[in-house]
């Protein structure tokens, strides 16, 4: 058996609408699924022209938590203690990293150059960390 892509990656969210404001309206990624699936809302998000890898902003909750279990995570998450972290490229490390500031997205860390490119942190309004990196060729990364 040979696995062949990552096609879901999932974070915790405390608010569904807030992250779609942040994901979609800050960060201009695109909805790819908005389902109520009476249980929960299966909501994803994608990069767009790359539908196939989704982010699902999953509320604490059932089916996967129980109500106490579910609690402890949205306070943790709350305290910046139990964010997720996602890694997104982009083709202008600068150019993204004023776009976002000009849109009052929460820095983290500053565009710096390093080995592998350029990168900057960011969080979202739940606590995830997020770094966006323009990244060098891979032959390079060995050289640097």
């Amino acid at each position: 058996m040979t696995m062949t892509s990552i096609s879901r990656s999932q974070i915790y969210v405390l608010d569904q609408d807030e992250a779609l404001d942040f994901y979609v309206g800050k960060l201009g990624m695109e909805v790819n699924t908005d389902q109520d699936l009476g249980f929960m809302r299966w909501l994803t998000v994608n990069v767009p022209g790359d539908a196939g890898r989704e982010i699902l902003l999953e509320r604490p909750g059932p089916p996967a938590l129980d109500p106490k279990t579910a609690e402890q995570v949205r306070d943790l998450l709350t305290k910046g203690a139990a964010g997720g972290f996602l890694f997104l490229t982009t083709d202008d490390a600068h150019q993204t990293y004023a776009d976002l500031v000009a849109k009052g997205v929460e820095v983290t860390d500053e565009p710096t150059d390093r080995p592998y490119g350029i990168d900057f942190g960011i969080r979202d309004p739940f606590g995830n960390r997020i770094r966006i990196g323009q990244m060098h060729p891979r032959e390079q990364w060995a050289q640097g």
